[in-house]
């Protein structure tokens, strides 16, 4: 399940501590969600984000995650990105 900024400011949020840095925790439907990006921020930097986001496979993994998820998932308009 993808949460878009509209639907996280409707959904549960808390906050865990981990080593100092506040990490965002979304409810949704009983299900949990960390976030990724306060994670990488504080153990990793922008760079991290930006490795990871260029990489194949996780442009892939994107791909099908969001197919299998996402009704709206414009598959046309994603193939732009893997090229």
């Amino acid at each position: 399940m993808v949460l878009r900024k509209k639907d996280i400011v409707k959904e549960k949020k808390s906050k865990i501590n981990v080593l100092g840095t506040e990490i965002i925790i979304f409810k949704n439907d009983n299900e949990n969600f960390i976030c990724l990006t306060d994670m990488a921020k504080r153990f990793g930097g922008d760079d991290l984000i930006y490795s990871w986001m260029r990489n194949r496979n996780t442009l892939e993994f994107i791909g099908i995650w969001e197919q299998i998820h996402n009704p709206k998932f414009k598959g046309g308009e994603f193939e732009t990105f893997k090229k």
